[in-house]
């Protein structure tokens, strides 16, 4: 309900990009830029700054970004009270999650969602669960799906389940025939990693810690963004990895890579988190309270399915 030309400058102001503006919106740079420039001729004056790859604000624009962000706030609360009053919901839902969640968790909750309520309009950004976290704790997203137990003061967390971590490699790898793998078994041994800011790399971090194990005595052979990719290079038999137990049962089960638990067990957290002290509308609070069953419920059901 609110005028198209605010919430694009807003974005604007709020990520200092007309391209990172134009991802969060989810339209194209030109469509930014154009209005941004009717904006402007409304007011008759500039309101952003651009040059050396970042966008200020004018004096007239941080006028304009103070009321924007009173209106949008206001627009949102409106759209949600009218909608409350019907049965169904319905609307925009704003959605981060963790790589792993993406691929294993987040299409059988966006599915039975979807067949609960079919009017919601889901919207989703992959990314770590860091990234994640900081941009749930920024007001970018509605809610979060993570893999770290956030202590970010903006930001609150329902804790929903937890996934174990294993070791997995080629079930030619010397390691493929242990029982268990405590951090001094795994030295020696080619090291396949996530990217800083995965969860997964955090937590094998503190295993190796925890263990004993300095960080030059872990040979890391890659660090990778893609979990495929960290899949596909252990099943090639280029290194052992940890991965979340969700992300492998079909692997397991085809032969291409053996799992080995961790010794002492570890595990990976799995949270739900919204932005602390924004309003939150029926929707909001519906897929929250959604997500924490069924993430509890699915931790729990047998994973033939993933």
């Amino acid at each position: 309900m609110a005028d198209r030309r605010l919430q694009v400058f807003h974005a604007v102001a709020k990520h200092g990009s007309f391209t990172r503006a134009a991802e969060h919106l989810f339209m194209t740079q030109p469509a930014v830029t154009f209005q941004i420039k009717q904006l402007e001729e409304h007011f008759d004056t500039r309101l952003l700054d651009r040059g050396h790859g970042k966008v200020t604000l004018t004096p007239a624009g941080e006028i304009v970004f103070a009321y924007a962000e009173r209106i949008l706030g206001l627009s949102d609360e409106l759209e949600a009270r009218v909608s409350e009053l019907t049965d169904e919901l319905s609307g925009h839902l704003n959605i981060g999650t963790s790589t792993t969640i993406a691929a294993y968790w987040l299409p059988r909750l966006l599915e039975g969602f979807k067949r609960r309520y079919p009017r919601v309009l889901p919207r989703v950004v992959v990314g770590n669960s860091q990234l994640t976290e900081d941009r749930v704790a920024a007001r970018d997203l509605d809610v979060g799906l993570v893999e770290i137990v956030s202590d970010q003061p903006g930001v609150e967390r329902r804790s929903a389940a937890r996934d174990e971590l294993l070791v997995i490699c080629h079930p030619a790898h010397p390691l493929a025939r242990a029982g268990k793998l405590a951090a001094r078994d795994l030295v020696g041994h080619a090291f396949i990693t996530r990217d800083p800011g995965n969860a997964i790399h955090v937590l094998a971090e503190e295993f190796f810690r925890v263990g004993g194990v300095a960080d030059d005595e872990i040979t890391v052979c890659a660090e990778l963004g893609s979990l495929a990719t960290v899949k596909h290079l252990a099943a090639e038999g280029l290194g052992f990895a940890i991965a979340s137990s969700a992300a492998i049962q079909r692997d397991i089960r085809e032969g291409r890579l053996v799992a080995v638990p961790l010794d002492p067990p570890l595990y990976t957290p799995l949270e739900v988190i919204l932005p602390r002290d924004k309003f939150r509308s029926r929707l909001i609070t519906a897929f929250a309270d959604y997500a924490t069953e069924q993430l509890a419920r699915m931790a729990t059901a047998p994973m033939k399915n993933l």
